[in-house]
């Protein structure tokens, strides 16, 4: 079966790959990358009509898993890396940011324990009996779709890795998730993952295995990745590509500012839990999925500001209060 939507080489040596999630978004990016070797940037998860689509589309290209010698992993979110385990044991090489081994990558392979503190953070901070429930049964049918690799190598941030002959030089851009990297190659071409996104602003959530501030991490990437100086670049959704990054990422830095200073007006109604927060700040009707990122975006924009002294919190009865 062909993938939904058509393949095409963007830039010499990068094929995009679109593959079906069960997600707003619709799609993810995958890039086949070729050279000295054939490499797969993140891919997507194991969902009947996403396996169907990543494998027509290597079959268009003359390839199976068996043929890729790596596969690069932006970060650990679920669309990028849930069929890597099993492209791993066609033969591949997976590689990821040395950080995110230590984080994301071993939340799937202790998927239990970070499940209850996950449910125990939704509880602490006022997340009802019934969504907690929908919450849970929405996480494990989403473990059940990835696939971790067994045996991952890892780089650093400023080392170069080749990916299928071609060196790319590896930045750390936490926010989006905190071990999530980037890839620029020599002609400017810049592998943005997530961290980037065209048409929507990528969730920067506070999970219970985050760093303790991932939307001030998320602002620090965000000038860290207009330094880099590249001409483009290749977007994890959406796209095909940004052709300016320093415009995008002021663009994604006045949302934040302006999302922040829609909280701090929120608050002016008094003590409120991230849950209330979040259910005026993202109305309507959403589902488990949407409402888990909901909240977790909401949390995190006011931790930001907690921890910038903005706001304070109470903890009366186990539950957390944010207020001005």
């Amino acid at each position: 079966m062909p993938s939904s939507l058509p393949i095409r080489e963007i830039v010499p040596g990068i094929v995009q790959i679109p593959v079906p999630i069960p997600y707003p978004m619709r799609y993810v990016n995958c890039y086949l990358i070729r050279g000295d070797g054939i490499a797969l940037v993140d891919t997507a998860m194991d969902t009947p009509e996403g396996r169907a689509a990543l494998e027509g589309a290597l079959a268009e290209l003359g390839l199976g898993f068996a043929d890729l010698d790596q596969v690069i992993l932006t970060h650990h979110h679920p669309d990028h890396y849930g069929l890597s385990g099993l492209i791993e044991a066609a033969g591949a090489e997976v590689w990821l940011l040395d950080i995110e081994e230590q984080t994301g990558h071993r939340f799937w392979l202790e998927y239990e324990p970070w499940l209850q503190a996950s449910v125990e953070q939704f509880r602490r901070h006022g997340a009802p009996l019934t969504g907690l429930e929908g919450m849970a049964q929405g996480m494990w049918l989403t473990r059940s779709q990835v696939h971790p690799p067994q045996h991952p190598k890892t780089v650093a941030d400023g080392e170069t890795l080749n990916i299928a002959g071609w060196p790319f030089r590896v930045t750390w851009t936490p926010g989006h998730a905190d071990g999530h990297m980037a890839l620029l190659r020599d002609d400017g071409v810049l592998l943005a993952g997530d961290h980037l996104l065209e048409r929507i602003t990528p969730n920067i959530g506070l999970w219970a295995y985050s760093r303790p501030n991932p939307l001030g991490d998320y602002l620090e990437s965000l000038e860290k990745v207009k330094r880099l100086e590249a001409r483009m670049a290749l977007v994890g959704h959406f796209g095909p590509v940004i052709p300016d990054i320093p415009k995008r990422a002021e663009e994604l830095r006045r949302h934040h500012d302006e999302r922040l200073n829609e909280l701090l007006m929120l608050l002016e109604g008094g003590p409120q839990t991230a849950w209330e927060v979040s259910l005026k700040l993202f109305g309507g009707q959403l589902s488990f999925v949407q409402r888990r990122f909901a909240w977790a975006e909401t949390l995190a924009h006011l931790e930001y500001l907690r921890l910038q002294g903005s706001i304070r919190t109470e903890g009366g009865e186990g539950v957390v209060r944010y207020f001005l």
